[in-house]
């Protein structure tokens, strides 16, 4: 796969991406990453990126003009430029989830817009980005962290770059619910032990723990996916073992 992010700060994305699984996904030839000042696509002594929004109003606003150079100069060289998904992180556009993330990254080829000040340039939004992405229902200084949220929940989707094929396939999300408690040595730490099932060998007996683990823990933290989930008969019976409201015992003795 080959990212290009477009930002004011290209400096930021080096360190998260210069150490551990992403660096040896780069480093192998799973990923290509480039990264584009937009300031090098102004035409002007000062390399500007901004300037103050039609109307007044507090801050600044990222220009048209260097965006779409940028994005053009990416598309030159691309065999089918209709088709690259141009992709701008802002606060308005459409919730990221791991299916998004899924979604992202069945694509060979993604470019990302980070946007910066109070925004950028209406036009941008209208005429360039193909999707707009936001990480969450909050206000961040700059697209730059959302894009390196979404970066990282999409590379460690791709074939090869985790150590384990099953490991994206068992997180939290990943099918639509969150992920089962995980224990490792020692057994006995401070008294708190390792639930008996894990340690029985019983590989029937632990995926049916497992899998009660996910239902019961996405009912007490996350309770909205149940929703949207496609859960089969024994999730489901246990759903409402789970929610039923047990009946108080009658007293022994009537007063």
């Amino acid at each position: 796969m080959r990212i290009d992010v477009l930002t004011l700060f290209p400096q930021m994305f080096q360190a998260p991406f210069s150490f551990g699984i992403f660096k040896r996904a780069i480093d192998n030839g799973l990923v290509s990453l480039n990264l584009h000042n937009i300031r090098d696509y102004a035409h002007d002594k000062h390399h500007t990126a901004d300037d103050y929004p039609y109307g007044g109003g507090a801050g600044m606003v990222m220009l048209p003009g260097p965006v779409f150079e940028a994005v053009e100069a990416i598309k030159a060289g691309v065999e089918k430029p209709d088709e690259l998904p141009v992709i701008l992180l802002s606060p308005q556009g459409r919730l990221f989830t791991q299916e998004v993330a899924l979604e992202l990254s069945r694509q060979p080829h993604l470019i990302f817009i980070c946007g910066h000040y109070e925004g950028v340039d209406e036009r941008v939004c209208q005429h360039l980005a193909t999707d707009e992405i936001s990480i969450g229902d909050y206000v961040l200084t700059g697209g730059e962290v959302p894009a390196m949220v979404v970066i990282d929940a999409v590379l460690r989707l791709l074939p090869g770059v985790l150590g384990s094929e099953a490991s994206p396939l068992e997180d939290s999300h990943a099918a639509g619910l969150l992920e089962y408690p995980q224990y490792t040595r020692p057994a006995d730490f401070r008294g708190w032990k390792v639930p008996e099932v894990l340690l029985s060998g019983n590989h029937a007996e632990i995926a049916r723990w497992r899998r009660e683990q996910i239902i019961r823990r996405t009912l007490e933290r996350r309770p909205d996916l149940l929703d949207k989930a496609d859960l089969g008969i024994e999730d489901k019976k246990l759903v409402e073992r789970l929610t039923t409201p047990k009946k108080s015992g009658s007293k022994a003795n009537n007063e």
